[in-house]
């Protein structure tokens, strides 16, 4: 922050947070070199539009120069929205939130530089130019995604990590999981059209390409080694290190491909939440934590797009575990699918989205919540109607 010649910094993390070590260390730097800086501890984990709101009024208020973010995925998402509408003041809210929900206007104002430092090993947001929402409103999830919002510069400590609780490690690690498998089998890059008449409305999403593959396949090699390590033991400090840089290589692979129907899906699973509480997660309102409401629908998603790029998904659950040698391609969906199922009984993941309150007569109002999502919906190899996506969330009640 000094070499940048900040004057007036906004450091954003949560009430949490604020009382962990990860803050404290960034306030004693802060001190050492004498930043200005105004503290914001009142992001909300999984924030809503108004939670948004009001972070970008204090940012509106305190004329920063130069943004500081201390937390997890909630807490980076919610400052790249304050630097973007604090750099664009006359812009209403909508208008740069995904389309079909808002304008989706493309970003040309120039924005102060963000220093974003992730404590959890999960978003990896600290990688991408997207920033993600739960609208009340309409009881879902939506963001903003525009490589003009991406961070300046992220600062990836795996002692940041330590501080995390078991289930936190575990969602956050499925997060990073869905991230690798869904970029690694999205719709190619060159399968894509129309294409768009002037570059600055090129999606950030680009589908599956020859780089992000290379990063996605890194990232579930890790996964594959580490995620159970990580959670079984807070003390070892390879595996949690290992897991924050999967977080980070999953975010640069899928911040360039995109993610499909898991993350598609898991936005009206996190904006329907009835009364579920997950354990570990210090907060006083209901949520699905955004790992675990990708993760729920992840084998029936693979099963349901598998018949496009089998060989791919083959080789995720190869690198996840699973005896391939004998096995049909035909067959490659069912293999992954169970291959996850067992991966996610071992972690003691609760048994389907039944287990954390929907029953069938929920499924018209998740398919409804899906439906806008065209962002990442359409980066699935396969096309998929109302049916189907009703087919899929029956599939997800129960897991075991």
């Amino acid at each position: 922050l000094q070499n940048l010649g900040a004057k007036r910094v906004c450091l954003m993390t949560d009430k949490n947070l604020s009382k962990l070590p990860p803050v404290n260390a960034v306030l004693n730097s802060l001190a050492k070199y004498g930043i200005n800086f105004q503290m914001y501890d009142d992001v909300r984990v999984e924030p809503t539009d108004q939670s948004f709101l009001d972070a970008i009024k204090f940012a509106k208020k305190g004329e920063f120069d130069a943004y500081v973010a201390v937390g997890g995925g909630s807490v980076m998402d919610t400052c790249k929205a304050a630097n973007l509408y604090t750099a664009s003041p006359t812009s209403e809210f909508l208008d740069y939130v995904n389309a079909p929900i808002g304008k989706g206007k493309p970003v040309t104002a120039p924005l102060k530089p963000l220093i974003a430092v992730p404590t959890t090993s999960g978003t990896g947001s600290e990688t991408t130019g997207v920033a993600i929402f739960d609208f009340k409103e309409l009881k879902v999830k939506t963001g903003i995604a525009s490589r003009a919002i991406k961070p300046t510069l992220g600062l990836i400590d795996p002692l940041h990590t330590l501080s995390m609780p078991e289930r936190i490690v575990a969602n956050s690690g499925f997060d990073v999981l869905c991230h690798a498998l869904e970029s690694y089998t999205a719709l190619p890059y060159n399968m894509r059209s129309p294409c768009p008449s002037n570059p600055i409305n090129r999606p950030a999403y680009q589908g599956s390409n020859p780089v992000s593959d290379v990063w996605a396949l890194h990232a579930l090699r890790i996964v594959a080694k580490y995620l159970k390590r990580a959670i079984r033991n807070p003390e070892d400090r390879e595996a949690r290190a290992n897991m924050h840089l999967a977080s980070v290589f999953a975010g640069i692979g899928f911040g360039n491909a995109g993610v499909h129907l898991c993350h598609g899906m898991s936005y009206p699973i996190s904006g329907l939440v009835k009364n579920y509480k997950p354990k570990d997660y210090n907060v006083d309102h209901s949520l699905v934590p955004h790992g675990l409401s990708v993760v729920l629908t992840s084998p029936a998603v693979f099963t349901f797009t598998a018949q496009i790029h089998p060989e791919r998904h083959l080789k995720a659950a190869e690198i996840l575990g699973a005896d391939i040698r004998t096995a049909r391609i035909k067959d490659a969906g069912f293999i992954l699918a169970d291959t996850l199922r067992k991966f996610l009984f071992d972690l003691n993941v609760d048994d389907g989205l039944a287990a954390i309150g929907y029953s069938k007569a929920d499924i018209p109002a998740l398919v409804k919540g899906t439906l806008p999502q065209e962002r990442v919906t359409k980066l699935s190899p396969r096309p998929q109607t109302e049916e189907d996506l009703s087919a899929l969330f029956e599939a997800s009640m129960k897991l075991y």
